[in-house]
C-alpha cells in the first residue's frame, strides 16, 4: 500500500499560541504563494490570516484584488478545516461571490473571518468578511463541495 503524504499540515503556531498553521507542503502549488496561514476559531467564526507582501501588490500598492480574490477561496477552505468539517484536498469550490468595499495595505495582516452557514451531505456553505484592522476590505459567500480524497490522501 503506497501512502501519498499529506497535501496541507495543520499544526499549532509556535509563535501565535491559540493559532493554528494551515500550509501547502508542495512549495510549487498556487496555494504557497499567499504564504503562511494562521486559522483560529472563536466560537462559529474562523479567523484566517496572512500578511501580504510586495508580490500581493498591486500598481498602487495596495493588495491587488486577484491576491484577495485567492486568499478568500484558501481562507473557504483552512476555515473549514479549522471547523473540523473538511479535510485537505477533500473539496472544490463551487461559487464565490464577492465585493470589494476598501483597500488593504501591504505588509499589515489581513484576516477573513469566515461563518459555517450551513453543512449538507456533500456542500459546505460559507460566507465572510476580509479585514484590516477597523477597515473592511470584503464581503464574500461561497460554496464548497466535498468529495472523497484518494486514498492515502489525509
Amino acid at each position: 500500500m503506497t501512502t501519498t503524504a499529506p497535501l496541507f499540515t495543520y499544526v499549532d503556531d509556535p509563535d501565535n499560541p491559540g493559532w493554528k498553521l494551515w500550509q501547502a507542503t508542495d512549495p510549487t502549488r498556487f496555494n504557497t504563494m499567499l504564504g503562511a496561514l494562521s486559522v483560529r476559531v472563536d466560537g462559529g467564526i474562523a479567523r484566517v490570516r496572512m500578511t501580504p507582501e510586495h508580490r500581493h501588490s498591486n500598481l498602487r500598492d495596495h493588495v491587488h484584488g486577484g491576491a484577495l480574490l485567492g486568499f478568500i477561496d484558501v481562507a473557504m477552505f483552512a476555515a473549514c478545516r479549522g471547523f473540523g468539517v473538511l479535510t485537505a484536498g477533500a473539496a472544490v469550490t463551487l461559487d464565490l461571490s464577492t465585493q470589494f468595499i476598501g483597500g488593504a495595505e501591504i505588509g499589515r495582516p489581513i484576516e477573513a473571518q469566515v461563518e459555517l452557514l450551513r453543512e449538507t451531505g456533500r456542500m459546505l456553505f460559507v460566507r465572510g468578511l476580509v479585514v484590516q484592522d477597523d477597515t473592511k476590505v470584503a464581503a464574500f459567500s461561497g460554496t464548497l463541495r466535498k468529495s472523497t480524497p484518494p486514498k492515502g490522501i489525509v
